[in-house]
């Protein structure tokens, strides 16, 4: 079978990030994309859920803003039981 050649640009870091656990796994980043490729290929669809994690939503993002300048002023950042599980329901 022919092949062909498929360049992809992603982030610096995001490709490390994906090569360490392509090798931990024991194969490379080609057979990891080729796999993805068959299963998509073979079931017409993204194999998983593509959604928005609601954990990095606007306000959680503020939040988590405010506690980081907190930190950095040498505060203690104390968040409540509910502001926590608020966090986590987005």
């Amino acid at each position: 079978m022919a092949q062909t050649l498929v360049n992809v640009r992603m982030d610096e870091e995001l490709k490390r990030d994906f090569d360490t656990v392509c090798n931990e796994l024991g194969m490379n980043m080609t057979t990891a994309i080729i796999i993805f490729a068959k299963k998509v290929t073979r079931e017409k669809r993204i194999p998983f859920d593509v959604a928005i994690d609601p954990f990095y939503s606007d306000s959680n993002m503020k939040a988590l803003q405010r506690s980081k300048e907190q930190l950095a002023g040498g505060q203690v950042v104390v968040k409540s039981l509910d502001e926590l599980e608020d966090m986590a329901n987005g």
